[in-house]
Parts: structure tokens; sequence; C-alpha cells
């Protein structure tokens, strides 16, 4: 019976409850409920498939393949983590919403139809938000309602999509779909707006940075590798994302650069990171369908490393402006190790995992003859190395020494950090298991001795310009401010252009408001100067006067009643 519910269930069901769970056990609770969400996922053979009659509609809850399992597995280890990090927080909203938004993804990835797909998608666009709310700050309240207003427009299309296609097709399934209908078009629209294509990025950096320490944890995990994945699964081969991929490395690069709040900096190196899956799902064949997903895998565990470490900073010091850090090696050495760990994996260093994963995306890159998607994806390597290899440690733990003296990370975000790093380095010298999840039986051969010292030259090359920068004066200084890229356009051109209709129908409430009030003035003044006791209708009427008028009245009524 349980093989019938897909494995997020389990957190769901779980998450429903931990409130209910006595406070002494919450902890052990919440490290429980991945393990046995994890076990219920390998119980499921692969090939399985489980569905439903709903209203004479097959729903397919589970469908069980090594493309699904793959997702599953990271985003298990990543709800695993995310719960060890967040044994602190007391908050049990946090914790339900963490949990149920885990277990949407995860229920998500074995969806087989686009209804059940509609459902767990709307429900981690729900569970998520309130992640960002947790801050309980006003500006967390309207990246929150920012953040749903996007997710949710993702999930409307992807509905419409649905039912356009099932009007089309009489298929529901969620299998390869490819683009060329209105309804393909609908989903593909949906799909890219949660993977943060260019032009619908800008929720990730907005909303991400306001969510509280640990959210930002898991909101790092789920979403957009979520939307990866339903991207390979229903559109792999559409070469129409080779160059949305490729733009999606490139630009986020110039904006982490001049950013000053590293959390940020972190979600436009997310932003640039899905690049390379979104290339990858594009070029569609089983190597880069591999790269894809490995990159996923590993992108899942080094970026959160990335933004657990940050998040200790903050945790610890109250900012995470890089103006107002540096020189916290001297007292949070291990959270400093750990991030170099992550930044090291995420800038793609020989023996640690993003180098592994990188590798299959680039050798299909190249081999398929896509040389300009490739030099971008050349340059967007040197430049994610910059940073995020180099500037997220650099400002936060070293640099000018803000003074600030604090304690290191908590025992359980060390721990965090510490199974994230070894897994980063464990992937990297030997990749053999991850490689044996994979859904395609492809050797990629990362360690060739060409992407060697093409990686090394690019990672020396890219360190050299960060230096020559720094000792020149040149690099962009870490300023006090708020900066923007396309969301210019709802934050500030369109209220600017909004702003003398907006007053044009303030002065139109106005003056309607007044009208209203004076004629309102008028009719009470006229009822009190006829009926009050002084009035012509206050004064008593004779009976005969007012029999003769209610006959009067009576007669009126019948010949209306009549005609």
């Amino acid at each position: 019976m349980i093989d019938a519910l897909p494995p997020g269930v389990v957190l769901i069901l779980g998450a429903l409850l931990f409130p209910l769970v006595p406070a002494r056990l919450k902890p052990a609770t919440l490290l429980a409920l991945p393990v046995l969400s994890a076990l219920h996922q390998w119980s499921i053979p692969v090939g399985s498939v489980e569905a439903v009659t709903f209203f004479d509609y097959e729903l397919v809850l589970v469908r069980a393949d090594a493309l699904a399992n793959v997702f599953a597995t990271v985003f298990h280890i990543a709800a695993f983590l995310g719960a060890l990090y967040s044994l602190h927080v007391r908050d049990s909203i946090q914790h339900v919403a963490a949990l149920a938004y885990a277990g949407a993804a995860m229920a998500a990835v074995y969806a087989g139809d686009l209804i059940t797909l509609f459902i767990f998608w709307e429900a981690t666009a729900v569970t998520s938000v309130f992640l960002i709310w947790a801050s309980r700050t006003e500006s967390s309240f309207r990246a929150g309602l920012r953040y749903l207003l996007i997710q949710v427009t993702s999930g409307v299309l992807l509905l419409a999509g649905a039912i356009f296609h099932f009007s089309e097709t009489g298929s529901l399934a969620f299998d390869q779909l490819g683009l060329g209908t209105l309804a393909t078009g609908l989903i593909f629209a949906a799909f890219g707006i949660k993977a943060a294509f260019p032009f619908f990025h800008n929720w990730l950096q907005d909303a991400y940075p306001e969510a509280t320490v640990t959210g930002t944890v898991f909101l790092s995990s789920f979403t957009t590798k979520l939307a990866i994945y339903c991207l390979a699964r229903g559109f792999p081969g559409e070469e129409i994302l080779i160059p949305i991929g490729a733009a999606m490395t490139a630009f986020p690069i110039f904006y982490a650069v001049i950013e000053n709040d590293l959390r940020r900096v972190l979600a436009y190196s997310l932003n640039n990171q899905l690049g390379f899956m979104v290339v990858g799902v594009g070029i569609g064949t089983a190597a880069a369908l591999n790269g894809a997903a490995a990159h996923a895998f590993a992108h899942i565990i080094y970026k959160g490393l990335l933004f657990m470490s940050m998040g200790a900073v903050l945790f610890r010091t109250g900012t995470i402006k890089g103006s107002e850090l540096g020189g916290l090696y001297r007292s949070m050495p291990l959270t400093t190790v750990f991030c170099i760990v992550g930044a090291a994996s995420i800038s793609a260093f020989p023996l640690f995992s993003g180098f592994v994963a990188k590798s299959f995306v680039m050798t299909a890159t190249a081999e398929g003859g896509y040389l300009i998607p490739y030099g971008l994806l050349l340059f967007a390597s040197a430049g994610v190395f910059h940073h995020s290899g180099i500037k997220i440690p650099y400002f936060a733990f070293f640099s000018h020494d803000s003074g600030r003296r604090v304690k290191e990370a908590p025992w359980h975000m060390l721990l965090a950090m510490g199974i994230a790093a070894v897994l980063c380095i464990g992937i990297g010298v030997y990749p053999g298991p991850l490689l044996a999840l994979l859904p395609y039986d492809v050797d990629p051969h990362a360690y060739t001795p060409t992407h060697v010292v093409t990686q090394l030259q690019l990672l020396l090359f890219s360190a050299l310009a960060f230096g020559v920068l720094m000792r020149t004066g040149i690099y962009p200084p870490e300023l006090r401010s708020t900066n923007l890229d396309f969301d210019w356009v709802y934050r500030r051109l369109i209220p600017s252009g909004l702003a003398p209709v907006v007053r044009g129908v303030t002065a139109a409430r106005a003056a309607v408001a007044d009208a209203a009030l004076s004629g309102v003035t008028w009719l009470m003044r006229e009822l009190g100067r006829r009926h009050a006791p002084e009035g012509i209708l206050g004064e008593p009427w004779p009976t005969g006067t007012a029999t003769a008028w209610a006959a009067v009245l009576l007669g009126v009524c019948l010949i209306l009643f009549y005609l």
C-alpha cells in the first residue's frame, strides 16, 4: 500500500504531525523523517508505476525510474542536511514548512501525469513562502508576496497547459512533450519561471536572501532543481534551451561582482549554475542529460554548503554584507574551511564534485559542435570562480579585519557543513557512486589530461585577474546598496509610469467621495427640515386627513397592480 504513495508524502504527513510531537523529541523527529522517506524511496523498485483513478482520470502518483531516483536521492540528502543544520530553531512553522516543501518537491519528481505534477508544483510554492515570511521583517513580507505571485503564476501556466494538452491529445501523461503547440509552450514557460530563465529570474535574488538563516538552505535545494528535472523529463533536446542556458551562465556574473549582500551573490551564482544544467538538457544526448543530472546533484550539495557557511556567519554576526565582514577566519576557522571546500567545488577544482559534474556538460557541448555556447560556458566557469570561489570566502573571512570576534558556529551547523564538505570531496575523488545513479550508462571520463589542464589554466588566470584588480583598486568596492537588474522594470519603471494614473484615480476618488458626502449632508438636512417636530411633516395630522391620504395611496397601489 505504501508503495502506491510517492516518497515525499512521508515528509508531508510528518510535517502535519510535527507540531504535536513533544518538544524533547522534535530534534530526533526532524532528523528521522528524511531518513524514513529515503528508505521509502529505495523500497520502490525501479520501473514501478502506481496509478489511481479520480473522476475517470488516471493519475500516476509514482513513476520510479533512474531520472526520478537521482533527483529524489539528492533531495533526501538536502532535506537531512537542512534538518540537521536547523536543529537550533524553535519555530515550528519553519520546520513544518521546510519538511512539507521538501516532501512536495520529492513527490513532484515521481509524478507521472500533469495534474499530479501541478498539485505538488503548487505545494512547493505555498509551503516555501513561509520560509521567507519566517524572517518576520517588512522586506521579507514584501519579497514573499512577490515570490508567491510569481510561483503561483507558474502553476497557473502549468495547469492551463495541462488542460489544453489534454483537450488536444486526450492524455495527461508527463513524458517528453516537445515544443510546437500552445499547450506545451505554456508548460515550457511554467518550467522556465521556476528554473529562473532570463527575465524570469529576479524572484530568486529577491526572495532567497530575505529568508531565514536555515530557510535559504532549503530554498536553494528544491525549487529550481525540480524545474531542471521537469525540463529534462519534458523537453530534452530542445535546442532553444542551449542559448537560454548559455545566457543564464553569463549575465549573473556581472551582478554578482558588484553585489554587497553575500547571500545575494550566491543567489546570482545559483542562477549561473542552473545555466549549465539547462544547456545539458537542451543538447539532449545521453551524456548531456547525465551531465545535467550530475550537475544538479553536485550543485545542491555544494551550494547548500555555501549557503550554510554564509548562514552561520549571519547567525553569529547579524550581518551578511561584505562591507561589514572580514577577518572571521580567526573566530570561525571551521566554517572558513567548509566555505572554502564549497567554493572549490562550485569553481570546479579537480578532486572536487563540481569538476566532475561540470565536465559532463562541457564535454557534451564541445562534442556537439556548439562553439559559441562552449565559449560562454568557459567564460562563466571563470566568472563563477571569481565571485563565488574567491569573493565569498575572501570578503567574509579574510579581506580587511572588521574587528568582529564571535563564537564558532553551533555544533550541529558544523556537522551539517562537515558532511556536505565530505560529500563534495568524495564525489570529486571517487565519482563512481554518483555515476551509478545517473539515468544513462555513459562513461564521461572526467579526469582527462586535456580537461584537467584546461580547467586549471582557467582557474589560475581567473585568480590572477582577481588579484590584479584588487591590488590596483579597480575591483568594484563593497557598497552598502541594493542592486537591481531586470526587477528595475517592476520596481522602478512600472511604478513611475503608473504614478500619474494612480494620482488621477486618487483625485477622482476624492472628488466622488466629496460629492457623495455633500449629497448625503444635503439629504439629511432636508429630511430633518421636513420630518423634525417643527417641520411640515412632523406636525400631528387630523385623523380624517391621514385616513384620506391612506385611501389615496391604496387606490394608487391597486391601479398599478391591475395595470
